[in-house]
């Protein structure tokens, strides 16, 4: 399972460096191509679905890193189960979260998937939408596997009391 996951963290990191290269090649060309006195009118929408993306799959590797914004001030005051039961009890509502998300994603998709982009009609916008699922899903994975690890803790403190 660590593998696994360690491989899908390389794997989201790859595809947000990938879609944050798009969005400043994209812009980079906006800014020539106005300079020149030319529009080129797609170059808007696909740098914001590109940063979206960019900026959810880097979501979900904070989450498997714990390094996103949070108040940990009373989880750093505790010491052995008391902190591990913190732990646990913050997983639980995470997986909730990411359920939820995961699910609301899924429905938003399937809402908007015919729908195209304004200045590029071939492209489905479920596409740009499909990165909430994607996002969630692999949060909640990061998240089963924390919490894992936090129950093999807690068996290991009972063994060692």
């Amino acid at each position: 399972m660590k593998r696994f996951v360690q491989a899908l963290e390389k794997i989201q990191i790859t595809l947000g460096i990938i879609f944050l290269c798009m969005f400043f090649l994209v812009i980079l060309l906006q800014i020539a191509t106005r300079y020149m006195g030319v529009s080129v009118i797609w170059t808007e929408e696909v740098a914001n679905y590109t940063f979206i993306w960019a900026v959810f799959m880097g979501a979900a590797v904070m989450v498997n890193r714990r390094e996103h914004f949070n108040f940990d001030m009373l989880r750093t005051k505790l010491k052995g189960k008391k902190r591990l039961s913190i732990s646990i009890i913050s997983d639980l509502v995470l997986i909730g979260f990411h359920i939820v998300l995961f699910l609301l994603g899924i429905q938003i998709v399937m809402e908007f998937w015919n729908y195209t982009w304004a200045t590029l009609p071939d492209m489905k916008m479920g596409y740009v939408w499909l990165s909430i699922p994607v996002m969630a899903g692999t949060m909640l994975l990061y998240s089963i596997t924390h919490l894992i690890e936090h129950m093999k803790a807690w068996k290991a403190k009972e063994v060692t009391e």
